[in-house]
């Protein structure tokens, strides 16, 4: 698979074979903890998809995830995302069941439902 850095708030995934790469499209763009956490949605929901996919008899091969993100303030944090996939040979009349089916990730049921966080600091 390959996560590219569309923008400083997207990325997109990609399947290719060989190991997980991370592109830019320039060589001053970094990899921040927001791509991060778009890559951890893309990554979940691609599977999910692919999953759904294998029991539907489809193929996913051509399936492409994009994830952009907009900043929420006080404080500075993600404040919305956006998720869109791109499965050209998906069949028409299975779109909306494969638009449901993206919501049984677990990144995206963690997004929508905050979970505590504690923090601790150990000497």
């Amino acid at each position: 698979m390959k996560i590219t850095l569309l923008s400083d708030e997207a990325v997109r995934l990609e399947q290719t074979p060989g190991p997980l790469t991370v592109e830019a499209a320039s060589a001053d763009m970094s990899y921040s903890p927001f791509h991060m956490l778009a890559s951890a949605l893309a990554t979940c929901t691609m599977s999910v998809l692919h999953s759904w996919a294998t029991h539907a008899k489809l193929s996913a091969d051509d399936l492409v995830i994009d994830v952009g993100w907009s900043f929420a303030e006080k404080p500075h944090r993600v404040g919305a995302m956006t998720l869109t996939f791109k499965w050209p040979s998906l069949p028409e009349g299975r779109r909306e069941a494969a638009k449901r089916a993206t919501t049984l990730c677990a990144i995206h049921a963690t997004l929508s439902h905050s979970p505590e966080i504690a923090v601790e600091m150990k000497t």
